[in-house]
């Protein structure tokens, strides 16, 4: 059994926080505000897609997925697990309006401005 301490409740609700804001962007179309909730140095692995480094590319990735009409995604069975004092992991299934699938690892960080963004992501589409 797990002993949350102030800290502990802390960074968890900075990393929710983190991933509203990332559900938000995406449902309001904007690329960019996906891409800032990522770690500058992130590494997202986008199955069947591929690998992409570094916020600018997973910026372009999410504003391709934009552009072909992909939309409000939604989380379920959402658990999270604490990785350090700063960190936790994410774990979910997800849909939008043309595809779903399963997150099988998100590693949200608190970052010194208090902000918690992802160190890595690694999810996949499993059908339309």
């Amino acid at each position: 059994m797990t002993n949350f301490t102030t800290t502990d409740n802390t960074t968890l609700a900075a990393c929710k926080k983190g991933i509203l804001a990332w559900q938000i962007a995406f449902n309001n179309q904007d690329a960019k505000g996906c891409a800032a909730q990522y770690q500058e140095d992130c590494i997202m692995t986008a199955i069947p897609f591929g690998v992409f480094e570094g916020r600018k590319a997973i910026e372009a990735f999410w504003q391709g997925i934009i552009d072909q009409g992909f939309k409000d995604v939604d989380y379920t069975q959402v658990k999270w697990e604490a990785e350090s004092d700063n960190s936790y992991v994410l774990t979910s299934k997800w849909t939008m309006n043309k595809a779903f699938g399963v997150v099988h690892r998100e590693l949200w960080v608190v970052e010194a401005d208090g902000h918690a963004r992802l160190a890595s992501d690694e999810f996949e589409v499993l059908g339309e």
